[in-house]
């Protein structure tokens, strides 16, 4: 069967337009049909979607093509690129991977919450950023704990080398069916983070004259002053990886991970 493809591509991102071109040339040079999309005006009908741009750019293609199971390949143009496969160094040798078949998809779990999905997290405030405040943490239909804290963090395993694991929360395989849930700077030394069951329903309940600001990925925000409900969307996000990709490469790669300071200095 013929593949269709799409470039998805943020304008707002230096060397995007250039990286765009030149993706273009590769497809072309190959063939396959393909259109380009501004990630601010993205559609369905494509059966696969090369992303260029930063997380950012990632985490949004992701939230819109999970609704319809198409597979994602991040082209970076970034800081850190955790969430992408390719850079402008190797961008040729990827793409043909991929025309090659020569990759495989991961299915990653994304949280739900008022009609809003999240591949990496939804990270609750109060409504005033110049003070702390409650939130009640109750897991299915149980009550937990109290915390006085900047925030709290709810967090899938791709979302735990994001903001949670900047928070001080654990980092989770990607294929760890479980999320964590991360309280923003607690003020009492016996808060910890939790890991729990992906299956697990997790409620943030109001406390008395507090409102909450809510963000899903860092990037769609919305208002609550009642019971938020975050649980395990039915949707997934499918991240297309080269087979030589590994989750702990990754680490090693992209945030030195155990390595000694006098490596990282090298």
């Amino acid at each position: 069967m013929k593949m269709y493809y799409s470039i998805c591509y943020n304008p707002q991102i230096e060397n995007s337009v250039e990286l765009m071109a030149a993706l273009k040339g590769i497809l072309s040079v190959n063939s396959v049909s393909f259109e380009v999309l501004d990630i601010n005006n993205l559609k369905s009908g494509c059966d696969f979607a090369f992303i260029i741009g930063g997380d950012g750019t990632i985490l949004k293609a992701a939230r819109f093509f999970s609704e319809f199971e198409t597979p994602i390949f991040g082209i970076n143009l970034g800081r850190l690129g955790f969430l992408s496969q390719a850079t402008t160094e190797n961008l040729k040798l990827a793409v043909e991977a991929i025309l090659n078949g020569d990759y495989k998809i991961e299915q990653r779990i994304m949280l739900e919450c008022d009609e809003n999905n999240a591949l990496n997290d939804f990270v609750v405030k109060g409504s005033s950023s110049s003070r702390t405040s409650r939130f009640a943490l109750e897991i299915n239909g149980k009550f937990v704990c109290e915390y006085l804290a900047d925030g709290i963090i709810i967090s899938t395993p791709t979302g735990s080398t994001a903001y949670s694991m900047a928070a001080g929360g654990p980092v989770l395989s990607p294929d760890v069916e479980a999320l964590a849930i991360v309280p923003i700077c607690p003020h009492t030394f016996s808060a910890r983070p939790i890991v729990v069951s992906s299956d697990d329903e997790i409620k943030i309940l109001p406390c008395k004259n507090n409102q909450y600001r809510v963000s899903a990925d860092g990037q769609v925000a919305f208002c609550a002053d009642s019971e938020l409900l975050i649980k395990k969307s039915s949707n997934k996000a499918h991240l297309a990886l080269l087979n030589d990709n590994d989750f702990y490469s990754v680490l090693r790669n992209k945030l030195n991970w155990g390595y000694s300071p006098a490596k990282c200095q090298d």
